[in-house]
């Protein structure tokens, strides 16, 4: 919903949450409090109308599916996660990334003028989805943001390789993951709190798509992605591709930072029941994404006339996987029909499909997408394994469509 809709829809509890202290006084029915009037999240990040806020503190909004249909996700579509406060005091001319750790051979920082000169420039195409995508589904519900499918992009980023950038430090054999640590603030505003410091293990830190990006679509970050600096980790958990970054530790065990122990960011590593309690030494860090497919077109409650065919087309993408074919149902997935589908245009990268549908007679339908890895393995048709924090739902994406 829009800034004044969830004003006039949010309890006085919310309210005082969003503004961050107790509300003193009754407000006056239908008011608009001053502390929440500005800023706009739609003027201030450029944001197409019709994207969705979830939460403005911190900010999180998402697309709809029909908003999502350019191949190059533009800066206007892009979802937002954030865990923490944006931070306002960006200055690129004396930023720098310090690269330390237990298992460094040299600390080392750079500012951003010698990564830019020092090391190649990679460009990419890089799928990132944030884990809670497709939250709202799952019952019992989940806590955190209630998100439905528009929590994905793919822009197109441009930067230096982590790994070169790592090896220019120095690696030393015990390596075993990343870490990385950002400039956002604490909800709290407490400037000794990480709203979040995530990493990878050494082997996706040193893919060549990992990357310290410093350009997003040809441009400039904008700062709500992340200016000027951002690590990207494609396929993964967009959690993992931390924004503002700072600083990026090579660790000799697991990164223990804010938000990669307990429950967050974890599946059960075995199956359980629906609302069970999970211990958290029974929870796995989530890693490669799963295979998943968005109809971005047409838009859902289409009508259209019978006897016309139906163009549908979206995307598709598996995590580190390729995505290898493409189906469509309109009986409820009790038959499937092929879609036409493209190659990624770079590892990581989703892919786009087409079909055209045809309709046997007027009435109600319902067009849903199924998508295959390279391993064999598809999406369900129905909501996957309950999990505590609503992760990884990657049931079948469905429109509805009206045939007169």
């Amino acid at each position: 919903m829009k800034r004044r809709e969830f004003i006039q829809k949010a309890s006085l509890t919310a309210i005082a949450a969003a503004i961050g202290t107790e509300i003193v006084y009754a407000l006056p029915k239908g008011y608009e409090p001053l502390a929440l009037q500005d800023p706009d999240p739609f003027k201030m990040f450029k944001l197409n109308e019709e994207m969705v806020v979830l939460n403005n503190k911190p900010w999180n909004i998402e697309a709809q599916a029909h908003l999502l249909n350019d191949k190059v996700t533009p800066n206007s579509k892009m979802f937002i996660r954030n865990n923490g406060l944006v931070p306002l005091d960006v200055d690129a001319k004396t930023w720098t990334l310090e690269i330390n750790g237990e298992s460094v051979k040299q600390k080392k920082s750079y500012t951003l003028e010698e990564l830019k000169t020092k090391f190649k420039h990679h460009t990419y195409q890089l799928t990132l989805e944030c884990g809670g995508n497709g939250r709202s589904e799952f019952d019992p519900p989940a806590k955190g943001n209630q998100w439905t499918v528009g929590a994905v992009h793919c822009a197109r980023w441009t930067g230096v390789r982590l790994r070169d950038v790592l090896e220019d430090a120095g690696v030393k054999s015990n390596a075993v993951y990343i870490g990385y640590h950002s400039a956002d603030i604490h909800l709290s505003g407490d400037m000794n709190k990480e709203p979040i410091s995530r990493g990878v293990p050494m082997s996706k830190a040193m893919q060549d798509e990992t990357l310290i990006a410093f350009q997003m679509n040809g441009k400039d970050i904008p700062l709500v992605h992340g200016y000027p600096l951002r690590l990207i980790a494609g396929g993964w958990p967009a959690s993992a591709s931390g924004k503002w970054i700072q600083r990026i530790s090579i660790r000799n065990k697991v990164h223990d930072g804010t938000k990669m122990t307990g429950k967050a960011y974890r599946v059960p590593c075995s199956p359980v029941a629906p609302g069970e309690k999970v211990k958290d030494e029974d929870m796995c860090i989530i890693e490669s994404m799963p295979v998943k497919s968005l109809i971005t077109s047409p838009k859902t409650g289409a009508i259209i006339k019978k006897g016309k065919s139906l163009q549908i087309n979206g995307h598709a993408w598996a995590g580190e996987l390729e995505v290898t074919r493409m189906e469509y149902s309109i009986d409820f997935g009790a038959t499937w029909k092929t879609c036409k589908l493209e190659k990624p245009v770079n590892r990581l990268a989703w892919q786009h499909f087409s079909a055209s549908v045809n309709f046997p007679k007027e009435g109600y339908y319902e067009v849903w997408a199924r998508a295959t890895d390279v391993n064999g393995v598809s999406q369900p048709m129905l909501l996957p394994g309950w999990n505590p924090k609503g992760y990884l739902n990657n049931a079948c994406h469905r429109i509805a469509i009206k045939v007169q």
